[in-house]
């Protein structure tokens, strides 16, 4: 008889060949089925758990069976695993020390601040779908395309205009895209901040003609909270939200008794079916509080502009829309709470209206917006509304290259800066003077 190889299997006779075929092949399919596989950290011991990348079932907890009148008998008196015997159920142990790293906080209904109406809460991360509608309907306001004439009138006279003004404002463009750092092409977490630093070096070289302007500050990482209720639900604006311009006294009303009056016949649009409150945080435990960030006795307490910068966090990064929303928002939260804390809690239509400025810039593109806060009763949709005066999309310029962009062979953006635009900082030029002319 010839020979027979198989697996290794090597013999003459035929009832031994048999059984060494038949041992073979056991072992190579158990081989091949409890085949172990390392998908994730963990071991598999089956082909098609390894295939379709799912770990072994999870084991379920046995719920364990009080029975009134019976006793269970465990093994803990004996401190090891007795067979036959209940598992024993322990206490969970407490420290006598406190530990940070092992810390449990404890529940939301133990908490001292927990309320039993939660509270939707917008912060400097929101990112609210519907923009900026969604953010009139929260503040009760009427939206106002453009800024109001006699503000922009204020850097149209020559007396109100910077010495050599373009020509120093693109040096401040060149600044801070060339100059301040010595790479190709610099993050917006690093030029924006300069670019918006030396436009306001800019607008302060005035105080020589408006002192008054001297009496303002700059503030950083202060953190505002506003709490208000709109229909059935509680609302609040609080956190952190950019650089903020502080002043001595007020900014004065940009519209009239007549016209403030007028915007009881407006209807706020509203978003159905979307809700309201979508994007918004919801928590039960919050503290029912309005504060301007700043301690009684400050001597700059009038919020005059907020500043806004873009940064290259994926995370913070905000589109067009949503930035002019939060833009809102954070106004509104500041006027707010300085109206409270001017007029207290009670709801009403304010006899003097609060007016606070916002600009929000990428470097290149600036966002303007100006809100009036006419009343404090923002419950019901009747009523006086809020004003809010908007400018969007203003380019400052069009490009600010280091090397040249060529196309075939052709330059189709020069380097260095172009496209500069001078109307756009006549803007900001403009709110910065509102207020001290």
């Amino acid at each position: 008889m010839p020979k027979v190889v198989l697996h290794g299997v090597r013999s003459t006779e035929p009832m031994l060949l048999a059984v060494q075929i038949g041992n073979a092949a056991r072992s190579a399919f158990l081989n091949y089925s409890h085949r172990r596989c390392d998908v994730g950290g963990r071991r598999f011991f089956s082909v098609t758990c390894s295939l379709f990348g799912r770990g072994p079932p999870s084991r379920k907890e046995k719920k364990t069976l009080d029975i009134p009148g019976l006793e269970r008998v465990t093994y803990a008196d004996r401190m090891h695993f007795v067979p036959g015997l209940a598992k024993p159920i322990f206490p969970d142990w407490q420290r006598d020390w406190h530990d940070p790293h092992h810390y449990r906080g404890p529940n939301n209904e133990e908490m001292k601040l927990h309320k039993e109406n939660p509270c939707y809460v917008f912060n400097q991360r929101t990112k609210i779908l519907e923009g900026v509608r969604q953010a009139l309907w929260l503040t009760k306001s009427k939206l106002i395309q453009g800024l109001p004439e006699h503000i922009l009138s204020l850097a149209d006279d020559p007396a109100n205009q910077i010495e050599d003004q373009d020509e120093r404002v693109q040096q401040a463009i060149r600044h801070s895209r060339f100059w301040d750092t010595t790479t190709i092409r610099p993050k917006r977490d690093r030029f924006c901040p300069v670019l918006l630093r030396d436009l306001l070096h800019l607008c302060g070289t005035l105080q020589v003609k408006h002192t008054s302007l001297s009496k303002r500050i700059l503030a950083e990482n202060y953190r505002v909270a506003a709490l208000w209720n709109r229909e059935k639900d509680v609302f609040q604006v609080r956190g952190l939200n950019g650089m903020l311009l502080n002043s001595m006294t007020s900014l004065p009303a940009v519209a009239q008794s007549g016209e403030v009056l007028a915007t009881e016949n407006h209807t706020l649009e509203t978003f159905y079916p979307i809700s309201p409150t979508i994007d918004l945080q919801c928590t039960y435990v919050y503290d029912q509080k309005n504060d301007t960030g700043f301690r009684d006795g400050y001597p700059y307490p009038h919020t005059h502009t907020l500043f806004f910068t873009e940064t290259e966090d994926s995370a913070a990064k905000f589109k067009p829309e949503q930035l002019r929303a939060k833009m809102i928002m954070f106004a509104f939260g500041n006027a707010l709470a300085r109206a409270k804390s001017l007029h207290g809690e009670h709801p009403q239509v304010l006899e003097h209206p609060v007016v606070v400025q916002s600009i929000a810039t990428d470097g290149r593109l600036f966002q303007f917006i100006v809100l009036q806060l006419n009343t404090t009763d923002l419950g019901p949709d009747t009523g006086v509304k809020n004003l809010v005066w908007m400018d969007q999309d203003q380019l400052l310029y069009d490009y600010a290259k280091c090397r040249p962009l060529i196309k075939k062979k052709i330059v189709t953006v020069p380097a260095g800066l172009s496209g500069y635009q001078p109307e756009t900082f006549k803007k900001f030029l403009a709110l910065h003077l509102h207020g001290a002319v």
